[in-house]
């Protein structure tokens, strides 16, 4: 059996969460990059979404989380109850979200699905792995909006690529993992290969934010529908 050892420790964050919607059931927020969802083990590691937000919300409760680096729109619940309802959506995939991203380099194609199973990689903690026969099903859809150069280090042309992310399922690390086997990694992507782009200096933060997130409102049975820009 082996031993993960997460070494890991974030930087602090000034950025402040912005609650973008509350009421007495749930709250909207835009999680800015650099910010732990959740507290890590590692005592240096305490500040996090839910650290900050139950101060001011007792009782609050994560339905879901996005990664470290990445940035927008969660649902928080203000009670177990609405946890339990909004956890079930997730469950049942009748939770929509799309996200914002830059790759490095152009893509070829307009649009396309990656369709490739995850599994975790122990040896290779906290990365990842695509692997067929041991992976979890995963599928994303992918839509170009943009193609253009990023004048880098040198007057060095990088090209890069704005494209819409939609995940079916919601693998950890799926969006990053999947950009990577479509031969162009998210930018600013640490784990897989984004900081790797000839003569580019490092990107300030992983180049990842969740834009929009769709959800029927437990208690009022409404459809609601979040969207917050990206900020790069």
């Amino acid at each position: 059996m082996s031993v993960i050892n997460d070494t890991f420790i974030a930087p602090p964050c000034s950025a402040e969460i912005d609650v973008l919607y509350q009421d007495e059931h749930l709250l909207i927020i835009n999680k800015p990059a650099g910010l732990l969802s959740l507290s890590g083990k590692n005592p240096l590691n305490l500040d996090s979404v839910h650290y900050r937000l139950v101060h001011d919300f007792p009782g609050c409760t994560l339905v879901h989380r996005l990664d470290f680096g990445t940035s927008g729109l969660m649902v928080v619940a203000r009670n177990k109850a609405i946890n339990a309802a909004l956890c079930q959506q997730f469950s049942q995939r009748s939770v929509s979200k799309v996200y914002s991203a830059l790759l490095c380099g152009h893509l070829a194609d307009d649009e396309g699905v990656i369709d490739a199973a995850i599994a975790k990689d122990p040896a290779r903690f906290p990365r990842m792995s695509i692997c067929p026969e041991r992976g979890k099903p995963a599928r994303s859809h992918y839509r170009v909006e943009e193609r253009f150069f990023h004048l880098g280090e040198e007057g060095t042309q990088l090209p890069l690529t704005r494209v819409t992310l939609t995940p079916e399922t919601g693998r950890t690390h799926q969006l990053r993992i999947h950009c990577q086997q479509l031969g162009h990694p998210i930018l600013g992507c640490d784990l897989y290969d984004g900081l790797l782009m000839p003569g580019a200096e490092r990107a300030p933060r992983l180049m990842l934010h969740a834009s929009e997130l769709n959800f029927v409102h437990p208690v009022s049975g409404e459809n609601v529908n979040a969207r917050h820009a990206s900020p790069f």
